[in-house]
């Protein structure tokens, strides 16, 4: 991180043990120590099961760690900060919703005035693509679209913090790229800082300005990795870039030991 720039988060040695249905409990995550820069888009990478998502609910404030610290600018999380939003694997999207009033809920739940609030919201859906959709349900829609209005859902709040779990993958290739691509055009309008977790390592050097890649768990950070490929740029041409390639190298000789261990793991255990 450019130390010019301001920390936006920090986690501060962190632990985070679960009681398991048999009664013992599981380490996901041991001393780790993180440091994401205000504005910075960065991607997080790891084998399977090795706490990826657990990161990001304790910086979200949906859970506390059980040693250590997670600091959002500066300040302890001690619960939900509106000032951040969270993209979830599986769309949030109210079926029973428009698409207008989904984007819409949000910003009403927090007091805003409907007619100003609908027209921000009409404003975001015609950004993410999906002006002339307003009237649309959830079920009308294809993937891809869902993800836009989750991302309006999101977006219309302005976070400061964008959490991103997985947001693309049950999505096609084609999709997953453009989807890419729009989400990095929507970050470039107002710059919040980005948290984006997945398991596909080009994706991620794609999008980031850094990459951190995690051990098999208890996960703490291995790697991390400066993106130095050239802003703005979109994720489908840059991966023709040598760098590109270089990068996803280097990157990847690291991850392979870990997704090799965590797969060793997990066969040893069903045998």
């Amino acid at each position: 991180m450019d130390t010019s720039t301001p920390t936006a988060i920090r986690l501060a040695t962190v632990t985070q043990r679960f009681a398991t249905p048999s009664g013992q409990m599981y380490t996901a995550l041991r001393d780790l120590d993180l440091e994401i820069g205000a504005g910075e888009f960065c991607a997080v990478v790891g084998p399977t099961g090795c706490g990826k998502s657990t990161t990001l609910t304790l910086i979200s404030g949906l859970d506390r760690p059980t040693e250590g610290q997670v600091l959002v600018d500066g300040t302890p999380v001690t619960g939900i900060d509106p000032k951040v939003g969270f993209v979830f694997q599986n769309d949030a999207v109210l079926p029973w919703k428009s698409v207008l009033g989904n984007v819409c809920a949000g910003p009403r739940w927090r007091g805003g005035e409907k007619h100003e609030v609908r027209e921000r919201a009409r404003d975001w859906l015609r950004r993410v693509g999906l002006s002339g959709f307003e009237n649309h349900y959830p079920h009308q829609l294809s993937g891809g679209m869902r993800k836009r209005v989750a991302l309006a859902q999101s977006l219309i709040n302005e976070p400061g913090i964008l959490l991103m779990d997985e947001p693309f993958s049950a999505l096609d290739v084609q999709t997953r790229s453009i989807m890419s691509d729009e989400l990095l055009a929507l970050w470039q309008l107002t710059r919040p800082t980005v948290v984006f977790v997945t398991h596909d390592l080009e994706e991620a050097i794609a999008l980031a300005d850094k990459v951190v890649v995690l051990t098999a768990g208890p996960a703490t950070v291995k790697a991390v990795y400066d993106i130095d490929l050239p802003r703005p740029r979109t994720a489908q041409e840059i991966r023709f870039d040598p760098r590109f390639v270089e990068l996803y190298q280097q990157i990847w000789s690291s991850l392979r030991d870990e997704v090799q261990l965590a797969y060793a793991r997990t066969t040893k255990a069903a045998s």
